[in-house]
């Protein structure tokens, strides 16, 4: 997975997280990819400063850096996203087939409809979802 700046044609900026390059450029290219504050499609690759490691000695994250990070994802996944629920897979293909407009979305889906929309070409991504807090 890799995380791109994105910026609308309006200015606005946000993130976008895709498989590849590749799967970015295809999107981008079929309209796919929408502003989360605009929705407008017409979206290009932001100025975004690399996260370049200063020490091939590096200590690896920290478990409660990690749960940090992933709690940080989530923020944004539920801030800039719209949750759909189990009906995942059914909102994944509106959009991916071009019966609603781009937009992000988040909710569950089963095995069997993660290889379903895999099978189909259909670009998604699974997180870790953790609680916001230690509770």
């Amino acid at each position: 997975m890799i995380l791109f700046a994105l910026r609308c044609a309006d200015g606005h900026e946000f993130e976008g997280w895709f498989r590849d390059g590749e799967t970015f450029e295809a999107q981008q290219k079929a309209g796919e990819i929408a502003c989360p504050e605009c929705g407008d499609a017409r979206v290009e690759k932001a100025v975004m400063a690399p996260a370049i490691s200063r020490s091939r000695n590096r200590m690896p994250a920290s478990p409660a850096q990690m749960r940090q990070a992933l709690v940080e994802l989530r923020r944004q996944v539920e801030t800039n996203c719209d949750y759909v629920g189990p009906r995942f897979a059914e909102e994944a293909r509106k959009i991916h087939y071009g019966e609603v407009d781009p937009h992000g979305i988040y909710g569950e889906a089963t095995r069997d409809e993660s290889r379903e929309l895999k099978d189909e070409g259909i670009a998604f991504g699974q997180i870790p979802w953790v609680s916001p807090s230690d509770a």
